[in-house]
C-alpha cells in the first residue's frame, strides 16, 4: 500500500463525516475547504519526503558509482553477473543440486534492486530538473 493511498484512506471519513454535519450548507463549504486546504499541506509533505527519500537513494548510488575503489563500483554488476550464472547453471542441470526456493526469492529481490537502483540512477538527473523548474 502506498503512502498515499493510505493517506486518502485515512481521509475519506473525516469527508464524509463533514458531509453528514447539521449545519448550514456554508458553514459545511467552509469546513470542506479547510479540510481540503489541510490535506493539499498533507499531500505536499509527503511529497517532499518522497522527494527527499528519492535523492538520497540516488546519493547511495551516486557514491558507490564514482567510489575510488573498484570494488566499490563494481559489486553490483558482480552480483548480477553471479546471479546469471547461478541460473544458467541450475537451468541446464549442471549444479549438485537445484537451487533453492529461497535463492530463487533472493534472485528476485537482487534483479529487482539492481534494475531499481540503475533506473534510479539514469531517472534522478530529469526528476531533479522537473522538481527545480
Amino acid at each position: 500500500m502506498s503512502i498515499f493511498s493510505f493517506l486518502q484512506a485515512a481521509i475519506t471519513p473525516v469527508t464524509t463525516l463533514i458531509d453528514e454535519l447539521h449545519t448550514s450548507d456554508e458553514e459545511r463549504e467552509q469546513i470542506r475547504l479547510e479540510f481540503y486546504k489541510l490535506q493539499f499541506t498533507v499531500f505536499e509533505k509527503t511529497m517532499d519526503y518522497e522527494k527527499q527519500l528519492l535523492k538520497s537513494k540516488a546519493d547511495i548510488i551516486t557514491a558507490e558509482a564514482t567510489g575510488s575503489s573498484w570494488i566499490q563500483k563494481s559489486w553490483r554488476p558482480i552480483t548480477m553477473l553471479t546471479f546469471l550464472v547461478l541460473v544458467v547453471l541450475d537451468s541446464f542441470g549442471v549444479l549438485a543440486s537445484p537451487l533453492a526456493d529461497e535463492a530463487w526469492t533472493l534472485l528476485q529481490i537482487g534483479l529487482g534492486g539492481y534494475i531499481t537502483g540503475r533506473s534510479l540512477e539514469k531517472i534522478t538527473p530529469k526528476i531533479s530538473d522537473a522538481l527545480r523548474k
